[in-house]
Protein backbone atom coordinates (compact mmCIF):
# COMPACT_ATOMS: atom_id res chain seq x y z
CA UNK A 1 0.00 0.00 0.00
CA UNK A 2 1.34 3.61 -0.88
CA UNK A 3 1.37 4.96 2.61
CA UNK A 4 0.69 8.53 0.45
CA UNK A 5 -2.51 7.70 -0.78
CA UNK A 6 -4.20 8.93 2.53
CA UNK A 7 -3.58 11.66 1.43
CA UNK A 8 -5.81 11.84 -1.06
CA UNK A 9 -8.83 14.02 -1.13
CA UNK A 10 -11.92 12.84 -3.05
CA UNK A 11 -14.03 16.50 -4.14
CA UNK A 12 -16.47 15.83 -6.79
CA UNK A 13 -18.33 13.57 -3.72
CA UNK A 14 -18.51 16.26 -1.27
CA UNK A 15 -21.62 18.27 -0.61
CA UNK A 16 -21.09 21.94 -1.22
CA UNK A 17 -19.77 23.26 2.27
CA UNK A 18 -17.35 23.05 4.74
CA UNK A 19 -15.46 19.81 5.42
CA UNK A 20 -12.37 19.15 7.74
CA UNK A 21 -9.77 16.92 7.37
CA UNK A 22 -7.19 15.56 10.10
CA UNK A 23 -3.83 13.88 9.56
CA UNK A 24 -0.87 12.63 11.52
CA UNK A 25 2.75 13.16 9.88
CA UNK A 26 5.21 11.39 11.22
CA UNK A 27 8.94 9.85 9.98
CA UNK A 28 7.14 7.66 7.72
CA UNK A 29 5.77 10.71 5.40
CA UNK A 30 9.00 12.52 5.03
CA UNK A 31 10.60 9.28 3.94
CA UNK A 32 8.24 9.70 1.00
CA UNK A 33 10.18 12.73 0.20
CA UNK A 34 13.11 11.33 -1.68
CA UNK A 35 15.54 14.37 -1.23
CA UNK A 36 14.36 15.73 2.29
CA UNK A 37 16.63 17.39 4.62
CA UNK A 38 13.70 16.65 7.57
CA UNK A 39 14.16 12.96 8.33
CA UNK A 40 11.50 13.23 11.88
CA UNK A 41 8.85 14.64 13.07
CA UNK A 42 5.36 14.41 14.41
CA UNK A 43 3.00 16.67 13.20
CA UNK A 44 -0.59 17.64 13.00
CA UNK A 45 -2.09 18.77 10.01
CA UNK A 46 -6.21 20.22 9.81
CA UNK A 47 -7.50 20.66 6.35
CA UNK A 48 -10.40 22.82 6.50
CA UNK A 49 -12.02 22.72 3.07
CA UNK A 50 -14.49 24.96 1.37
CA UNK A 51 -16.00 23.45 -1.39
CA UNK A 52 -18.02 26.02 -3.52
CA UNK A 53 -19.52 25.57 -6.98
CA UNK A 54 -16.60 25.94 -9.25
CA UNK A 55 -13.95 26.52 -6.17
CA UNK A 56 -12.47 24.64 -3.31
CA UNK A 57 -10.51 26.54 -0.48
CA UNK A 58 -8.36 24.67 1.54
CA UNK A 59 -6.87 26.23 4.44
CA UNK A 60 -4.18 24.45 6.17
CA UNK A 61 -3.31 24.62 9.67
CA UNK A 62 0.36 22.32 10.82
CA UNK A 63 1.42 22.31 14.73
CA UNK A 64 4.18 20.15 16.05
CA UNK A 65 7.60 19.56 15.36
CA UNK A 66 10.32 18.38 13.08
CA UNK A 67 14.28 17.31 13.64
CA UNK A 68 16.50 18.99 11.48
CA UNK A 69 20.28 19.55 11.27
CA UNK A 70 21.70 22.48 13.21
CA UNK A 71 23.41 25.05 10.88
CA UNK A 72 26.17 25.58 13.48
CA UNK A 73 26.61 22.51 15.50
CA UNK A 74 25.32 19.65 12.53
CA UNK A 75 23.29 17.58 15.22
CA UNK A 76 19.81 17.18 15.28
CA UNK A 77 17.43 19.25 16.67
CA UNK A 78 13.94 19.51 17.45
CA UNK A 79 12.32 22.70 15.86
CA UNK A 80 8.99 23.44 16.37
CA UNK A 81 6.08 24.62 13.19
CA UNK A 82 3.39 26.35 13.73
CA UNK A 83 1.35 28.39 10.80
CA UNK A 84 -1.42 28.09 8.24
CA UNK A 85 -1.60 28.46 4.48
CA UNK A 86 -4.49 28.43 2.54
CA UNK A 87 -4.66 26.66 -1.77
CA UNK A 88 -7.03 27.73 -3.85
CA UNK A 89 -8.18 25.26 -6.28
CA UNK A 90 -10.37 26.56 -9.24
CA UNK A 91 -11.97 24.21 -12.35
CA UNK A 92 -10.41 25.13 -15.70
CA UNK A 93 -8.97 23.30 -18.81
CA UNK A 94 -5.89 22.61 -18.17
CA UNK A 95 -4.06 21.38 -15.28
CA UNK A 96 -1.39 24.58 -13.80
CA UNK A 97 -0.84 26.61 -11.29
CA UNK A 98 -1.54 30.28 -11.74
CA UNK A 99 0.14 31.45 -8.36
CA UNK A 100 1.20 29.79 -5.57
CA UNK A 101 -1.91 29.88 -3.96
CA UNK A 102 -3.95 29.09 -6.89
CA UNK A 103 -4.00 25.86 -8.26
CA UNK A 104 -6.56 25.21 -11.71
CA UNK A 105 -7.66 21.74 -12.27
CA UNK A 106 -9.38 20.26 -15.54
CA UNK A 107 -13.12 20.08 -14.61
CA UNK A 108 -12.62 16.07 -15.33
CA UNK A 109 -10.11 15.98 -12.22
CA UNK A 110 -12.11 14.42 -8.81
CA UNK A 111 -9.34 14.46 -6.15
CA UNK A 112 -6.75 15.71 -5.34
CA UNK A 113 -3.34 14.37 -3.37
CA UNK A 114 -2.38 16.94 -0.47
CA UNK A 115 0.51 15.50 0.48
CA UNK A 116 2.89 17.51 -1.60
CA UNK A 117 1.45 21.01 0.02
CA UNK A 118 1.72 19.67 3.02
CA UNK A 119 5.26 18.99 2.67
CA UNK A 120 5.87 22.54 0.76
CA UNK A 121 4.41 23.99 3.55
CA UNK A 122 5.99 22.33 6.39
CA UNK A 123 9.82 23.26 4.89
CA UNK A 124 8.87 26.77 4.31
CA UNK A 125 7.46 27.24 7.69
CA UNK A 126 11.28 25.97 8.95
CA UNK A 127 13.18 29.34 9.78
CA UNK A 128 15.63 30.33 7.24
CA UNK A 129 18.33 30.05 9.69
CA UNK A 130 18.89 26.61 11.49
CA UNK A 131 20.06 26.81 14.81
CA UNK A 132 19.32 25.12 18.34
CA UNK A 133 17.07 28.03 20.31
CA UNK A 134 18.73 29.51 23.19
CA UNK A 135 17.90 28.08 26.87
CA UNK A 136 16.24 30.50 29.66
CA UNK A 137 19.94 31.17 31.18
CA UNK A 138 20.77 32.23 27.60
CA UNK A 139 23.26 29.50 26.60
CA UNK A 140 22.93 27.82 23.05
CA UNK A 141 21.90 24.01 22.86
CA UNK A 142 24.33 23.49 20.44
CA UNK A 143 27.12 21.14 21.23
CA UNK A 144 29.71 22.72 23.53
CA UNK A 145 32.89 20.94 21.40
CA UNK A 146 31.53 21.69 18.31
CA UNK A 147 31.72 25.42 19.43
CA UNK A 148 34.81 25.26 20.57
CA UNK A 149 36.60 24.22 17.79
CA UNK A 150 34.68 26.85 15.65
CA UNK A 151 35.99 29.41 18.27
CA UNK A 152 39.53 28.37 17.89
CA UNK A 153 39.39 28.14 14.25
CA UNK A 154 37.67 31.41 13.59
CA UNK A 155 40.17 33.50 15.67
CA UNK A 156 41.51 36.04 13.52
CA UNK A 157 44.87 35.55 11.83
CA UNK A 158 47.81 37.28 11.30
CA UNK A 159 47.87 40.02 9.28
CA UNK A 160 50.48 39.07 6.19
CA UNK A 161 51.68 42.67 5.29
CA UNK A 162 53.87 40.87 1.96
CA UNK A 163 50.53 41.25 -0.12
CA UNK A 164 50.34 44.78 0.40
CA UNK A 165 52.73 45.63 -3.00
CA UNK A 166 50.83 43.24 -4.90
CA UNK A 167 47.31 45.30 -3.99
CA UNK A 168 48.92 48.59 -4.57
CA UNK A 169 49.72 47.41 -7.88
CA UNK A 170 46.31 46.37 -8.33
CA UNK A 171 44.92 49.42 -7.30
CA UNK A 172 46.61 51.65 -9.53
CA UNK A 173 45.75 49.79 -12.54
CA UNK A 174 41.99 50.39 -12.18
Amino acid sequence: MNYLKKFIIDFKGLSIGDHDFDYEIDDKFFECFEYSEIKKGDLKVNIALEKQERMLILNFKINGFVNIICDRCLEYYKQTISGEKILIIKSGENKHEETDEILILPESEYNINVSKYIYEYIVLLLPLKHVHPIDENGNSGCNKDMLEKIKLLSKKKKYDNRWDALKKIKNNNY
